[in-house]
């Protein structure tokens, strides 16, 4: 399989390509799998079957598996040698799902096979230019068509140079960005432990509040206070406190008082600390105050070091710059990272102590709460008057029972008041209290002696009225005792003194907290700020001399950043189309440039020859001269220029020109300047310069964030000795000489060439991922294609000797002779619809152009049907195995 002629993987949309060629040493079932593996759009399977002529019918089985996962459209472009007069296919290959253009390898003698196939191939793999010729194949005699193809593809004029030097220089520097907020999720390890206020690991079973020590003790009085209060509830709650002396014993207000008076001096115990260990730095000095105040710090854990904070730091950078975040994007995240980080003391903890155990708060807590018992009166009258008309039922005894289950209800109401939980044993806390014992009274009085009349009435046996007497005396206990239970624990619940039990943990995280990153880590949070604080300040630094220094190009042109620069970029495609369109697989690199997510496979073509050139300078200055003035033939429908069009002027400098004759300067159908190498190409393929191809900019950015790595890379052993004192201006200097190395690769080859590669790097490993650039794109995805090339070719009228059939000579009879078999299929970037002044130069174009969504062809594919005696299908049955 030929690494020139395919690409390395499937471009995203893009038909799926594969060589079955026997040219090479490889297993054919092993690429159809690859090629079913790769991912195409939902509902849309493409294949381009590269494929020897005589060996179609051989391979018929292969060709059936690219089908058997569901239905796909395969273009087959079948390579046929010299000798070959007719070519057999199976019914595997027939339209409507599939198609074959056949070519001869010696099409053009003395042009590399690969030379002729490689541009077919990008071509042909655009998924509009592939549903197109599929739609034309089937409109053909067989499906079979030998292609007449004309393809132009382009280079950079000197305004695409300055617009993607302008572009580079922003996607470098980037713009004035708000510094945020950082998180331990965004930064490495070393770095999230300053972040999340978590405690090390190694830390976990540290004791930080002796309980020996003065906050230890406080700590322990307070969670006793809160153990014998909750005690005392659990021992009141039930019957043993409403019916015996057990809560006589127990002074629940008393203990809560208590807990109220241990969480305060605990908190005047932690803001004492707090206040006089609130340097910003440990020393010994303040250890021995935080001991006297009951607080042990241990030494320094072993997740985290001085020592590794800037590594962290670099790693961190480099993250961020490899992402593709412009060098002001990293320095606003560098500097909210500085930020949090600074050590601000631990008297700055104070406000939250005062928010977890604040006077508010324990007056809450220690607030008296009234005790309500018996629920709703209007229903505890109606519940005991019917338990008394029930005890009152049995004959002539009822008289008396039942207005004495009215007289118990209203006594164990009374003893719920008396023995209430809110109230010290001495009387000397009373929150209040009510219980309902009136309303029970008069419902009981007046219900046994309803009971007692209605006995008399019935004349009940006298052991159905001791039946009624004892449900009705039980459920007069039973309903007293759950009346007290849930009061006890609705007034339990609004006191809520457990309360403390939170209070105690917060206070502790908090001085655990305070300990670890405002004592403990003061040093090396001060480090981590001071390093981050410098990075950013450094970084912007450099954004500022780059954008300075890439302010104007060196013809004098001012870039983006200057308000009076080339207002018409606005309007120009060929500006936007410098990045890939939203959507398009365009995601950061691993190298700091952000690259297009389709990628050219294996190395670039053969260097090509220009057969033809333009320049933006052949625009005239008056209305008589026209676009069209260097073609051999007028269009109908002549572009003029506008006072809208942009006019560069001359480059000046002598990056191009070692002699110091001046730059080169194109002119109307000149040659390339030096150092632009041409070479064999087919005669259909033309190339010309345009305004910039899709990776220019990107591979511009890399360059340039890859030398502000290795800028940054000197600067380190500085910031971890001492942040304060790096230097910027030496820093600056160097960015400078990184533009300018990078801008004279610009001029002089496109940016084609790596960078020199950089020595005495610190860790040459760690940045090999971030400033390795001995990959670069071809010249074609630098360069771009410009509209008007395009225009000229089809605006024209359609004439068959503007194309080139992919035979030979010898091969012309085997193609049919009717000019209406033939069919056409034009087709051009959606990126070069508009002009460069911002009209539709298509305004006269047929409707049957086809607009491609990506690509650095446009042209046109005749594909010319062969004789009916030419082509022969062979059925399933005759074929034979692969």
């Amino acid at each position: 399989m030929s690494v020139r002629v395919l690409p390395e993987r499937p471009l995203p949309g893009h038909a799926v390509c594969l060589d079955l060629r026997t040219a090479g040493t490889y297993d054919p079932d092993a690429v159809v799998r690859a090629a079913l593996d790769a991912p195409q759009p939902g509902g849309e399977r493409r294949f381009l079957v590269l494929d020897e002529a005589d060996r179609l019918v051989a391979h018929q089985l292969l060709h059936e598996r690219l089908s058997s996962y569901g239905p796909a459209h395969i273009v087959c472009l079948a390579v046929g040698a010299r000798g070959e007069r007719t070519l057999s296919r199976t019914l595997t290959l027939r339209p409507p799902a599939a198609g074959v253009l056949w070519v001869f390898d010696t099409a053009e003698d003395g042009v590399p096979s690969e030379a002729v196939l490689r541009p077919l191939v990008d071509v042909l793999s655009t998924p509009e230019v592939f549903d197109a010729v599929l739609r034309a194949l089937g409109e053909v005699v067989h499906g079979v068509a030998v292609p007449a193809v004309r393809v132009l593809e382009h280079d950079l004029t000197d305004e695409a140079r300055a617009r993607a030097w302008r572009q580079a220089v922003e996607g470098l520097t980037g713009p004035d960005v708000p510094a945020g907020t950082a998180s331990a999720e965004q930064v490495p390890a070393a770095l999230a432990l300053l972040l999340d206020e978590g405690v090390p690991r190694s830390l976990a079973d540290h004791r930080w509040l002796p309980p020996q020590g003065r906050a230890g003790l406080r700590l322990a009085g307070c969670d006793e206070a809160v153990g014998d209060a909750v005690d005392g509830y659990h021992r009141v709650r039930g019957a043993a406190g409403l019916l015996t002396g057990v809560g006589a014993t127990v002074d629940l207000p008393g203990d809560i008082e208590r807990v109220a008076r241990e969480l305060d001096r605990l908190r005047a115990t932690v803001a004492d600390a707090f206040a006089a260990a609130g340097g910003s730095r440990l020393t010994a000095e303040h250890r021995g105050v935080l001991r006297e105040r009951g607080i042990e710090l241990p030494e320094m854990p072993r997740e985290i070091s001085r020592a590794g904070i800037v590594p962290a730091l670099r790693d961190h950078t480099h993250e961020l710059i490899g992402k593709g975040l412009p060098l002001r994007s990293v320095a606003a995240r560098l500097a909210a990272l500085s930020a949090r980080t600074a050590p601000v003391g631990s008297a700055a903890r104070l406000a939250r102590l005062d928010a977890i155990c604040g006077p508010e708060r324990l007056r809450r807590l220690g607030g008296r709460y009234p005790f309500t018992a018996g629920g709703s009166r209007p229903v505890a009258f109606a519940v005991t008057g019917l338990l008394a008309l029930l005890a009152g039922v049995w004959p002539v005894l009822g008289w008396v029972l039942g207005p004495a289950v009215g007289v118990l209800a209203a006594g164990l109401a009374h003893l719920m008041l008396r023995r209430r939980p809110n109230r010290s044993p001495d009387g000397r806390i009373d929150g209040g209290g009510a219980t309902g014992a009136a309303p029970r009274l008069f419902g009981g009085l007046v219900g046994g002696l309803a009971g007692a009349g209605l006995g008399q009435f019935l004349g009940l046996p006298p052991w159905a009225g001791a039946v009624a007497l004892a449900v009705s005396l039980t459920a007069v206990v039973l309903l007293a005792l759950r009346d007290w239970s849930r009061a006890v624990d609705d007034w339990w619940a609004r006191a809520d003194p457990e309360e403390a039990w939170r209070i105690l943990r917060e206070v502790r995280h908090l001085v655990v907290t305070t300990a670890v990153h405002d004592w403990l880590f003061a040093e090396v949070r001060h480090h981590c700020s001071a390093g981050a604080g410098a990075v950013a300040r450094l970084l912007r630094g450099l954004a500022d001399t780059a954008d300075a220094h890439g302010r104007t190009y060196p013809d004098g042109r001012a870039s983006a950043h200057d308000p009076s620069s080339y207002a018409s970029d606005a309007t120009d495609p060929s500006y936007a189309s410098s990045y890939p369109a939203e959507g398009a697989g365009y995601e950061p690199s691993g190298g700091g440039a952000r690259k297009a997510a389709r990628v050219d496979a294996g190395p670039p073509p053969a260097s090509d020859g220009v057969t033809a050139s333009w320049s933006w300078e052949d625009w005239g200055d008056g209305a008589e001269d026209d676009v069209w003035s260097d073609m051999d033939e007028e269009p109908a429908a002549p572009v003029r220029p506008s006072a809208d069009f942009p006019h560069p002027p001359d480059r000046s400098g002598p990056a191009d020109d070692p002699a110091g004759a001046g730059p080169w300067r194109p002119g109307p159908m000149s040659p390339p300047p030096s150092g632009r190498a041409s070479g064999p190409a087919p005669a259909w393929l033309e190339r010309r310069y345009g305004d910039g191809g899709p990776l220019l900019v990107d591979t511009l950015v890399g360059d340039l964030v890859s030398g502000t790595l290795l800028i940054l890379d000197r600067c380190w052993a500085g910031v971890e000795r001492d942040p304060g004192a790096v230097v910027p201006a030496v820093h600056e200097r160097r960015i400078t000489e990184l533009l300018d190395d990078t801008r004279l690769r610009l001029e002089r080859d496109v940016a084609a060439s790596p960078p020199p590669r950089q020595e005495g790097q610190r860790d040459p490993d760690a940045l090999a991922a971030f400033t390795d650039r001995s990959e670069r794109p071809d010249a074609a995805r630098l360069t771009g294609v410009a509209p008007d090339a395009v225009a000229r070719l089809l605006l024209a009228e359609d004439d068959p000797g503007r194309t080139v059939a992919l035979c030979g000579p010898e091969h012309l009879r085997l193609l049919s002779h009717d000019p209406l078999a033939a069919r056409q299929v034009r087709f051009v970037p959606e990126a070069m619809r508009r002009g460069a002044a911002g009209d539709d130069v298509w305004r006269g174009t047929a409707e049957d152009v086809v607009w491609t969504g990506a690509g650095r062809h446009a042209g046109i594919l005749r594909l010319v049907p062969l004789r009916a005696d030419v082509v022969h299908t062979v059925r399933a049955e005759e074929a034979g195995e692969p």
